[in-house]
């Protein structure tokens, strides 16, 4: 992997899941290499009252997107129709904004045709 420095960041998207928030990243490699970081960022309280965040990443690269993404999607599944009731599912299903806000500055909201909005 390249130094840090030379990894350059195309698309980010933030997703607020109560105590939790996790960080959706495209960056590419200087040779155009793109892959994912996929970051949970937890808050937790520290005994002086202050803040830290424990936070993992997992680096998925572009040539294991499908593989990724099938996985995930077979997990989701079994786990509406094998696990969750009837409730639960349609819980799952309430409408809801796709996006909270953007990590760059809070107001981003996303469109009924997908389009970004600032």
């Amino acid at each position: 992997m390249e130094d840090r420095h030379d990894q350059e960041e195309i698309y980010s998207q933030r997703i607020k899941a109560g105590k939790r928030t996790y960080f959706f990243d495209v960056k590419a490699t200087r040779g155009q290499d793109y892959y994912l970081t996929i970051t949970e960022s937890k808050r937790r309280l520290r005994d002086d009252d202050t803040f830290s965040y424990e936070k993992h990443k997992i680096f998925l690269y572009k040539e294991d997107f499908l593989k990724f993404v099938d996985a995930l999607q077979d997990a989701v599944d079994y786990v509406r129709d094998e696990l969750l009731t009837p409730e639960e599912v349609a819980e799952l299903d309430r409408p809801r904004p796709a996006y909270d806000s953007d990590p760059r500055d809070g107001n981003y909201n996303r469109a009924e045709n997908g389009n970004a909005t600032y």
